[in-house]
């Protein structure tokens, strides 16, 4: 089945300067801002320019220009928030929710790198 992508999603207007946002980075292919509704201390949203729904679509339709720029964006968006383990930092949680099941809020790709506290368990055990 394929996606059909809307074009009026608050991510959409954000790229067409339509909405403000809070920039970190902005690449050729991705976008990387604060969340107007931060969750821990770093939560930062980082989104392809291309217009996907969902990780699955972007992994599967996107370019490897736009693939490559975006994974290489979210590592640097963790760089620049301090939160690598690797590099001294207390590390950070990667999360992005696709479709009802995942309570996908927003039908454009976004990731959420969210540090910066302890971040407890992602889902209860059960």
């Amino acid at each position: 089945m394929p996606y059909t992508y809307d074009d009026q999603n608050v991510f959409a207007k954000i790229l067409r300067g339509e909405i403000p946002c809070k920039k970190v980075k902005e690449t050729a292919h991705a976008l990387a801002f604060h969340d107007i509704s931060a969750q821990a201390p770093h939560h930062v949203l980082v989104i392809p320019k291309g217009p996907y729904v969902c990780y699955d679509h972007f992994a599967l339709e996107a370019s490897d220009a736009e693939i490559v720029d975006f994974t290489r964006t979210v590592g640097e968006v963790c760089r620049m928030l301090g939160v690598q383990p690797g590099e001294g930092g207390a590390g950070y949680r990667v999360i992005s929710n696709a479709g009802q099941d995942g309570v996908q809020e927003v039908p454009h790709l976004h990731v959420h790198v969210l540090g910066g506290r302890h971040l407890g368990r992602m889902l209860q055990r059960g």
